[in-house]
């Protein structure tokens, strides 16, 4: 017997918010910043929206492998247990064979096809970015030369269903292998990864230099580096390498440090709260152990956009305080 489930189910089952299940079953979190906390295991696990991140064991993911691995159930009973017993089919499948599984090119050396490689496409596209483009310049404060830049290497685009901003990650051979959404909406905060992305390649700039800056989110790591591409020694900052791991996890770092091995030295510029800068703070003592100079590069609001925003409006009184004169007269 297996029981099937479509692939809007699953993708429900990943994006379906973790403290809204939590509370469900009886389960206390505590709002900590923008994210919240919990303690269900003894231990603490930061959650936003369907991500999770467990600073005991510096692992994350989303919903499904939270309810896995914390309620200890199987892929089917996790299932239901997010979407009800109610979801999913049973149906009579011959298990296959082993030579199916060894020529079967979906399927990994060990011949089990992975959901990644079974679900992730990247979602449709607009022919143009408008909504997206005034989101990132207009409400996030993002030069126009930052984003474009990104849309130039299909980084960056604007989906086709919602038209919400989608931020590609890609792997070393330029293959997308991860795409978080987020909304378009000034009021409204909703941001999910698509299904079947591959934590390991969240949103990432690959350049030739030893240096690469670690990120909480993709619109934190353009803001930075929108505020430091005029200043040494971010002038070229298209060298450097920058990753937004889409959560607090560890996995795209590491990755990238597999792939470039030119890469020494390590910035963590997590959000300046205490989820973000304790887990730089960890994260920090196991590079330096390894081998690597890391540094925490710290935000002086809550975050980098936040810090890109007040340094707009600190530009924009400027420029009304030089104008005010002339309008007098």
């Amino acid at each position: 017997m297996f029981i099937e489930f479509t692939a809007e189910q699953k993708q429900q089952a990943n994006e379906a918010d973790i403290v809204a299940l939590l509370e469900r079953n009886g389960q206390q979190v505590r709002k900590v910043g923008s994210q919240y906390e919990w303690k269900g295991t003894g231990r603490s696990v930061s959650i936003l929206e369907n991500l999770w991140f467990d600073h005991y064991d510096q692992t994350g993911g989303n919903t499904l492998s939270f309810v896995k691995k914390y309620f200890g159930l199987s892929y089917p009973e996790a299932m239901q247990f997010i979407l009800g017993e109610h979801v999913g089919k049973v149906i009579d499948k011959p298990p296959m064979s082993n030579a199916a599984r060894v020529t079967n090119p979906a399927t990994t050396r060990t011949g089990v096809r992975t959901d990644a490689q079974k679900e992730f496409q990247l979602p449709p596209r607009t022919p143009n970015m408008r909504r997206a483009k005034v989101y990132l310049e207009t409400t996030r404060g993002i030069s126009s030369e930052i984003v474009e830049a990104f849309a130039r290497n299909d980084l960056i685009y604007e989906t086709a269903d919602y038209h919400n901003v989608a931020f590609v990650g890609k792997d070393s051979h330029g293959v997308p292998r991860h795409v978080q959404k987020r909304s378009t909406g000034k009021t409204c905060g909703w941001r999910a990864n698509q299904a079947g992305s591959d934590a390991r390649y969240s949103f990432n700039w690959r350049g030739r230099a030893n240096k690469v800056y670690l990120f909480e989110a993709p619109i934190d790591m353009l803001s930075f580096i929108d505020m430091n591409r005029g200043e040494p020694p971010y002038e070229r900052w298209h060298y450097n390498n920058y990753i937004a791991a889409c959560s607090l996890s560890e996995l795209p770092l590491m990755q990238m440090l597999e792939d470039s091995p030119q890469i020494s030295r390590v910035f963590i510029c997590f959000d300046n709260d205490s989820p973000g800068q304790r887990a730089a703070s960890i994260l920090r003592q196991r590079l330096e152990t390894s081998g690597y100079d890391a540094k925490i590069l710290v935000p002086k609001l809550k975050d980098w956009n936040e810090d890109l925003l007040y340094m707009r409006q600190e530009e924009g009184e400027s420029v009304c305080q030089t104008e005010s004169p002339l309008l007098s007269l």
